[in-house]
C-alpha cells in the first residue's frame, strides 16, 4: 500500500466542480472531506495536532461564515477553547461590530459580537479556502479591533494564484494551508 502524506490524502478526496458558479471557475469542493468520517477525522487532526502545541495553542478559534464554521467548531472542542462565529452581516443577534470588504464584483459585510473576545486573547482564524484573501483579512480586522491577536489565519486549501494568501502574510499575518491548487 503506498503511503501518502496528510495533505495528498486529503487532495484526493476535494471535488472539482467545472465551470461552476461561472464558466471558466474550477470549484474545489471540501464536501467530500466532511462526508467520510475517516477523512474528516484526518482533517480535523491536522490542524488540531498544529494547535496543541502550548507556542501554538489559541485562546479562542474564530470561524468565517459558513464552512469555516465547520471546522472551526470541531478544532475549538478538540482544543477544549471557545469558538466565536464571524457572520454575514444581519445574522447575529446582539451588538455587533462590522467590516465591509471588496469582492471580484461589489462587496460583502461580515460581523461579530462585541463581546466575542477579550483584549489579549491570541485567536485562531480558520476557513475552508483562501482565495482573494477579503474574507479572512475582514475578520482579521473585527478580532483585533475588539483588542484580539491573530496569532495565524489557516484554511484547508490555498489557492495561490488569485493572490490573497500572500496578501494576507504581506499584511504580517502567518497563515497555515494544507493543501495549495494552482488555477482557479
Amino acid at each position: 500500500m503506498q503511503h501518502l502524506s496528510v495533505s495528498q490524502y486529503l487532495r484526493n478526496h476535494i471535488r472539482t466542480v467545472s465551470d461552476w458558479p461561472a464558466p471558466g471557475v474550477q470549484f474545489r469542493d471540501i464536501t467530500p472531506l466532511l462526508q467520510d468520517a475517516k477523512v474528516f477525522r484526518i482533517l480535523i487532526d491536522a490542524f488540531v495536532h498544529r494547535y496543541m502545541d502550548p507556542a501554538m495553542r489559541p485562546d479562542v478559534v474564530a470561524g468565517l461564515d459558513a464552512r469555516g464554521f465547520i471546522l472551526g467548531a470541531v478544532v475549538a472542542y478538540e482544543l477544549n477553547v471557545g469558538f466565536v462565529p464571524i457572520r454575514k452581516k444581519g445574522k447575529l443577534p446582539y451588538t455587533t461590530v462590522e467590516e465591509t470588504y471588496e469582492l471580484e464584483y461589489g462587496s460583502a459585510t461580515v460581523e461579530l459580537h462585541t463581546d466575542a473576545v477579550k483584549a489579549g486573547q491570541r485567536v485562531l482564524l480558520i476557513d475552508d479556502l483562501i482565495a482573494t484573501g477579503g474574507t479572512m483579512m475582514a475578520g482579521r480586522k473585527l478580532l483585533e479591533r475588539q483588542g484580539a491577536t491573530v496569532m495565524e489565519g489557516a484554511a484547508i486549501v490555498d489557492l495561490p494564484e488569485l493572490g490573497g494568501s500572500q496578501k494576507l502574510r504581506d499584511s504580517g499575518l502567518a497563515l497555515f494551508t494544507l493543501i495549495d491548487f494552482a488555477g482557479h
